[in-house]
């Protein structure tokens, strides 16, 4: 049984939106627990109206949902570390020391990306030797995903931090997306390696020389939605805007596409004729169906979920948890930099 804490209060949607895509994940995941974290009172009064919604019976209910009471909520314009050390009632900080303690296995939030990242450090706590968890977000590609890291916890790195992603990165994308010998690449403004700015000059040697990853040079922007590698790492300054742009293109080019098809008669017929290849091919490219972006290199596994979601981030996100925990990959993950240390000294 995987045991996952949910914050049911983080989202522009909460508390509507987690609970609902909580419990639509239980048909796909028939050995999975899931504690919910909220106001009880609240929380349980949702409860009854999105397990109707969702088809859930009340023996499934009894079996595999645990509301947790958390009173307080972290909000997004509050100073994340400052919260974390004084709403030790909020959502967020129960959730994690839910994990910290063994009680979970994984938690998913939607709320306040700061807080999440300063949770995890200082509650569940960092791998020995990983001085800056970076978010890891699967994004869609021509070719299936790649895995872009750091899409937003550093946004001013080290060349040595870069390289550490990589190595996360492989880990993540072998041991739990089944890519054996994944492909890297550091993201620059050209292929030529006297391109980029410092941070990228001194880290592109740095990788040249480990000998545990598949590093394949530099990636530029435009190449990653062709799948040009399957891992790609940048500082969050980048990846972050990188994200952005990448999601901002994809509801544009949607929205597009769906005007044309209505703007004449024959094209509306055109569209009618396309509509379930075009249905698949679009669904390839909603970055919601790959879940949420794991902070790799922490103690435990927690999940950061777009605020935005409308629930099926979250479905998708517990089915990664799911995934990631039974790969092993976090104990992976700070094996694998625990001896890269060990050999080092």
């Amino acid at each position: 049984m995987v045991r996952i804490a949910i914050d049911c209060m983080g989202g522009d949607q909460a508390p509507s939106a987690i609970m609902d895509g909580a419990l639509r994940s239980l048909a796909a995941t028939k050995d999975t627990k899931l504690f919910l974290f909220g106001p009880e009172g609240l929380l349980k009064e949702e409860l009854q109206k999105s397990a109707k919604s969702a088809g859930v019976s009340e023996a499934d209910l009894a079996a595999r949902v645990e509301i947790c009471d958390a009173a307080e909520v972290i909000s997004l314009h509050e100073a994340p570390v400052l919260a974390i050390r004084r709403k030790k009632d909020s959502s967020i900080v129960k959730g994690l020391h839910f994990v910290k303690e063994g009680h979970a296995d994984a938690f998913i939030s939607a709320g306040s990306s700061g807080a999440i990242l300063a949770g995890g450090q200082l509650i569940i706590g960092r791998a020995k030797g990983v001085p800056r968890p970076p978010f890891g977000a699967l994004i869609p590609t021509s070719r299936g995903v790649t895995l872009l890291l750091d899409s937003g916890a550093n946004v001013d790195a080290k060349p040595e931090w870069l390289v550490q992603y990589a190595k996360m990165g492989s880990i993540y994308m072998k041991e739990v997306c089944g890519i054996q010998n994944p492909t890297v690449g550091l993201v620059n403004v050209g292929a030529e390696e006297e391109k980029g700015n410092a941070l990228v000059k001194e880290t592109m040697p740095l990788l040249k020389e480990v000998k545990d990853i598949n590093f394949i040079g530099s990636c530029e922007a435009r190449e990653i939605s062709f799948g040009a590698c399957d891992v790609v790492v940048c500082d969050a300054f980048v990846g972050n805007c990188i994200l952005k742009m990448y999601e901002g293109v994809g509801k544009m080019l949607l929205g597009e596409i769906m005007s044309a098809i209505k703007s004449t008669p024959i094209s509306l017929i055109g569209g009618a004729l396309i509509k379930g290849t075009l249905k698949g091919t679009l669904k390839k490219f909603d970055a919601k169906q790959y879940g949420g972006a794991p902070i790799l290199g922490l103690r435990g596994l927690v999940v950061k979920v777009h605020g935005n979601t409308d629930g099926r981030e979250i479905t998708h996100a517990i089915q990664q948890c799911y995934d990631f925990v039974h790969a092993d990959a976090v104990q992976k993950i700070a094996a694998s930099i625990e001896a890269e240390n060990a050999r080092e000294s």
